[in-house]
């Protein structure tokens, strides 16, 4: 069982470097899936369970994995082991010079469009060793969806460039990424100290400035409580707005399958940048508004303070998954814009941009508005 205090989980376990060296997913070159009936590339279609071929429109049916099959890795055991407690693999991944996004390179292409922010990829490739993902959250939104969801969404922006507009009519201008997250489990007890308030009132003053006052009457608490925390979810790559991939949420988690490298066949996937000790760092600060919280439940009263805390993690497991996001990147003049569509609800999250004429003629139009009114005022008088 691991167990981890957490006064000593920062600084448990190897570096951030010795993490990503420990392990990552299918092959050197990425990994082509030929047709049964005519040899073409086939290409995984979203919502489904097919590869479908571009040449002749074959369906090849996906194998179907066992629900049970998405297991929890133990942390601790894999920490301390390295690439020997998980399994890894070998990707090729190409970086991007203009914004550092890294993301798998295709077998048949040598240069092709970053997803992130447009710009066009030439680099040498590089061979990385990374943990291979146990699960996958495959497609569900088609590529025509995210297009049309992502013009409903460009309507709805005030003063957007009309060529942002143009540019939201085109649907080759989305990628579909697997982005990289761990997800957590952990039983955490927490043994604390601190002190309950409870609230009474007294009357002051008198005549007209007679009021009641509300105080507290504090007493000491103490005590021991117990949270189980499961999939955790933890962002492990770089490479998009972290702002705007935590506003694609919720993701339906529940429906995660066994890692099959059929659902990546026509999309791209991020290599993560987090290790996996970072990242269960990182997750023990999301679990601590709620193991606060249950703290305060247990001190009771009107108000509470927590004076110290002191927290053991056990049971702490792991998954290393990949979710799926489509991606558009639209450049104006030196700037570059990002927008995402969930890949299983069609949410759809970016940034931005404005068009200065528009503002313009609008600040223009205002003034012109208002100095017509004053005008009609100035003359009734």
């Amino acid at each position: 069982m691991s167990r981890m205090s957490a006064t000593t989980s920062s600084s448990t376990g190897p570096s951030s470097a010795d993490l990503s060296r420990a392990g990552g997913f299918h092959a050197k070159g990425g990994k082509r899936f030929p047709c049964k009936a005519c040899g073409a590339f086939l290409e995984f279609v979203p919502g489904t369970t097919e590869l479908r071929c571009r040449a002749c429109g074959t369906v090849n049916e996906i194998a179907p994995s066992d629900a049970n099959a998405v297991v929890e890795n133990d942390f601790l055991s894999t920490v301390n082991h390295l690439a020997n407690a998980a399994p890894s693999v070998e990707v090729l991944t190409v970086k991007c010079d203009a914004c550092a996004a890294e993301v798998t390179k295709p077998n048949e292409v040598t240069s092709f469009a970053c997803p992130y922010c447009g710009n066009n990829l030439v680099s040498q490739p590089e061979c990385h060793s990374i943990i291979r993902p146990g699960a996958v959250l495959p497609f569900k939104v088609p590529k025509d969806q995210a297009a049309k969801l992502f013009r409903e969404w460009v309507t709805t922006r005030w003063f957007a460039p009309n060529r942002l507009k143009r540019f939201s009519e085109l649907k080759e201008q989305f990628s579909g990424i697997y982005v990289p997250y761990w997800t957590y489990d952990s039983h955490v007890t927490t043994q604390y100290t601190g002190q309950r308030g409870e609230y009474y009132y007294v009357t002051v003053g008198s005549g007209n400035n007679r009021r009641t006052e509300r105080r507290t009457r504090w007493y000491p608490a103490s005590g021991v409580v117990f949270n189980a925390f499961d999939d955790v979810l933890v962002r492990a790559g770089s490479s998009l707005p972290e702002k705007h991939l935590n506003q694609l949420e919720p993701w339906d988690l529940e429906n995660l399958v066994e890692y099959n490298d059929d659902y990546l066949s026509g999309f791209r996937a991020e290599t993560y940048k987090t290790s996996l000790a970072d990242g269960f760092a990182e997750a023990q600060g999301l679990m601590q508004p709620t193991i606060d919280a249950t703290i305060r439940a247990d001190i009771g009263g009107d108000t509470q303070m927590i004076s110290s805390k002191h927290s053991d993690y056990d049971a702490i497991t792991f998954k290393h998954i990949l979710l799926p996001v489509w991606v558009s990147a639209y450049r104006l003049g030196t700037q570059s814009f990002r927008f995402l569509v969930n890949g299983r609800t069609g949410e759809v999250q970016g940034e931005r941009p404005y068009s200065a004429w528009k503002i313009f003629f609008a600040v223009l139009g205002g003034l012109i508005v208002v100095g017509t009114i004053v005008a009609i005022a100035m003359n009734a008088k």
